[in-house]
């Protein structure tokens, strides 16, 4: 429908200038959409290019010019912040298959990559001021722990963020995740099937709101098979061999007629099998154990370790996506205030139970 010889009046506003928003709902696509179209993106069809070409072309749409400066200052460069040590970095498979998959989908868009480990208050702070200088088009953090400020603090730079997991239920930042209740619950509902009855659990730092997930849903599990819950049965860990170590010693004094143990991921299992070991205690036959992640760990211990899989891979190349959309919509409007509005800001991805000898 042409709009000649009229005044034209969208949300209000008459004879304004067209935003990304009217173009979106004329051509009836998504916000990001749009902005993968304005920004050459392969990721859009056929069908919704031409439906966003007829809208910019009806509406007489121009990207402003602050979005232009910032987009012809663009670094095509993304960050991806592990606050975490070097040596748990390349020791834990969970970090290695992120970062194959951020850096996979960030090569198809012909991105760098900075890889950053943030471990201390000050190295936080250089981190801001680098940010703040415009070295990077957007940030990927991952390992987040509840109080901290990072993922604000990038938010108020106008820098577009995606975080690995989340710190709390109501997370402000936009994030990827996988369903971790799920992930304790389907543990608990395996092992209680195998007949085991008095199943104990190692949760990861309980100041990461994945730990706390992955014992709600422990507890849950419990609860829908009618078990009693018993907190002599919890012990706390820290994604660590060393920590499911130190948790299953804490756990066999406790409760040392125990006969199975979900820990909330496969390298504190890997830990937990060494103690039961040294106990005299034979996996599975006296004590099945189960945990989380599906890693290399899980496939190489002996016996192998049942485990639940979350696609880790999958979500290092969906938060990636998710960023790049995000820094699309920044190109197009001269404004980061605009994102986190595009097109599913927060996902959860579904986990899978894989049962082995372990259990």
């Amino acid at each position: 429908m042409s709009h000649e010889g009229s005044s034209r009046v969208v949300s209000g506003r008459q004879n304004g200038r067209p935003t990304l928003e009217e173009v979106a709902a004329l051509a009836g696509v998504g916000r990001g959409t749009v902005s993968r179209v304005i920004n050459g993106s392969p990721r859009v069809s056929e069908q919704a290019k031409e439906a966003v070409a007829r809208a910019v072309a009806e509406l007489g749409y121009v990207p402003n010019q602050a979005a232009r400066a910032l987009a012809g200052s663009r670094t095509d460069a993304v960050a991806l912040v592990i606050p975490e040590t070097e040596a748990r970095l390349f020791s834990e498979p969970y970090f290695l298959d992120l970062i194959r998959g951020v850096s996979a989908e960030l090569a198809e868009a012909d991105k760098q990559l900075l890889l950053t480990l943030v471990r201390t208050e000050a190295e936080r702070q250089r981190f801001e001021h680098y940010l703040a200088a415009q070295r990077v088009d957007g940030v990927l953090l991952a390992s987040v722990h509840g109080d901290d400020p990072l993922p604000d603090r990038i938010a108020e730079l106008g820098l577009p963020v995606v975080m690995n997991g989340r710190r709390s239920e109501a997370e402000p930042v936009d994030y990827v995740d996988s369903d971790n209740i799920g992930a304790g619950r389907a543990a608990v509902a395996h092992l209680v099937g195998r007949g085991r009855g008095r199943i104990a659990t190692i949760s990861g730092p309980l100041d990461m709101y994945v730990a706390r997930a992955r014992l709600g849903g422990y507890r849950a599990g419990l609860a829908e098979a009618g078990i009693a819950p018993d907190e002599s049965l919890v012990a706390a860990g820290d994604f660590t061999e060393e920590g499911g170590r130190l948790a299953m010693r804490e756990l066999l004094e406790r409760a040392p007629g125990l006969d199975a143990v979900f820990a909330a991921s496969d390298v504190m299992a890997a830990g937990a099998r060494g103690v039961l070991r040294e106990a005299g205690r034979r996996v599975p036959e006296d004590v099945a154990l189960v945990g989380v992640d599906d890693s290399t760990v899980a496939r190489l211990m002996d016996p192998p370790l049942t485990s639940v899989r979350q696609p880790i891979e999958e979500m290092g190349r969906t938060m990636t996506r998710l960023l790049l959309e995000k820094i699309g919509e920044v190109a197009a409007t001269g404004s980061a205030t605009a994102c986190g509005k595009g097109e599913e800001p927060r996902r959860v991805l579904p986990t899978e139970l894989i049962v082995r000898d372990s259990s």
